[in-house]
C-alpha cells in the first residue's frame, strides 16, 4: 500500500554518511563491485558502525513518536544485496528506515526530485554538486570526522549561512564585484525589500515545522550565522520575518 510523503521532512542519505563503511569502501573503490558485494554478504549479520551523521538522522526520527512527520531514505551507490545489510543495521539500531534507492554504481541524485528530498547527505562530492545543481538543498560529510557528541540529546541543532544558502546570491554578487563599502549601501538602501530564496530555504522552511511542533522528546534549534554586521542585518532579518519563519 502506497503512502504519501507531503507535509515530511525527507532527508536522503547515503549508506557512507549513516553507517561505517570505509573498510568495505575501500573494496568498492578499487572497481571490484562483486568482491565488495561478497564482503557486505559476509558481514550481513554484522551491525555496521555509526557513521558521521548517524545521530542526525536519529534525533531527527524521534519526532516520529507520535505522528510520521520525518522520512528517511537511503540513497546509494551500493547494490540491492549490500543495501540488506544497511536496512539490518538500521534495525538493529532501532532506525525506522524503510526506504532505499541503490544504483549499482550509477549516481543516485537523480531520484531525489522524485522522493521530493528536503536535503542530501552524502559522502561523495560528485554526488552533492549534481544536487546542488538539480536545485536540492545536499552537503558533503566526511566519514573520517569525529561523531556528533552526546552533550545536546534532545536537540536537533542546524547552523545556515546566509546569501547563497537560506538567501540568494544578489547581495553576494554585489560585494564580490563593488567591495564591502558598497554592500553595506546597497543592503541598507534594499532593507525593507525581501531578499530571494536561496537553494537552502526549503530545507529551513520543513525544520521550521518540525519547531512549531516539538515531540516529546526532541526539538530543533536553528542558527543564522553570517558576515552581515551593521545595517546589513536588517535585511536578513526582515527577510525571515516575511518569510514567516523564526531562527533562534
Amino acid at each position: 500500500m502506497s503512502t504519501t510523503l507531503e507535509g515530511r521532512l525527507v532527508v536522503a542519505i547515503s549508506s557512507r554518511a549513516l553507517f561505517d563503511f570505509e573498510e568495505e569502501n575501500r573494496v568498492f573503490e578499487a572497481g571490484d563491485d562483486r568482491a565488495y558485494m561478497q564482503v557486505q554478504l559476509a558481514r550481513l549479520d554484522v551491525p555496521a558502525r555509526p557513521g558521521v551523521a548517524f545521530s542526525l538522522v536519529n534525533k531527527l526520527l524521534a519526532f516520529n513518536e507520535e505522528a510520521p512527520r520525518v522520512e528517511v531514505v537511503i540513497l546509494s551507490r551500493n547494490d540491492p544485496v549490500s543495501g540488506m545489510r544497511v536496512f539490518r543495521s538500521a534495525q538493529h539500531y532501532g532506525l525506522k528506515v524503510e526506504r532505499g534507492v541503490f544504483t549499482r554504481g550509477e549516481s543516485p541524485w537523480r531520484y531525489l526530485r522524485p522522493l521530493a528530498a528536503n536535503l542530501f547527505l552524502s559522502a561523495n562530492e560528485a554526488d552533492v554538486r549534481s544536487a546542488l545543481a538539480a536545485d536540492v538543498p545536499a552537503a558533503r560529510v566526511f566519514p573520517h570526522s569525529r561523531l556528533a557528541s552526546d552533550a545536546h540529546p534532545g536537540e536537533v541543532r542546524i547552523a545556515f549561512d546566509g546569501d547563497a544558502v537560506l538567501f540568494g546570491d544578489e547581495a553576494e554578487r554585489v560585494f564580490r564585484r563593488d567591495g564591502l563599502d558598497a554592500f553595506q549601501s546597497h543592503e541598507r538602501d534594499h532593507s525593507a525589500t525581501p531578499l530571494a530564496p536561496g537553494p537552502f530555504k526549503p530545507l529551513l522552511e520543513a525544520l521550521h515545522r518540525l519547531q512549531r511542533e516539538p515531540g516529546q522528546r526532541m526539538r530543533v534549534r536553528t542558527a543564522l550565522v553570517t558576515a552581515r554586521s551593521a545595517p546589513a542585518h536588517e535585511r536578513a532579518i526582515r527577510t525571515l520575518m516575511d518569510w514567516r519563519i523564526e531562527v533562534d
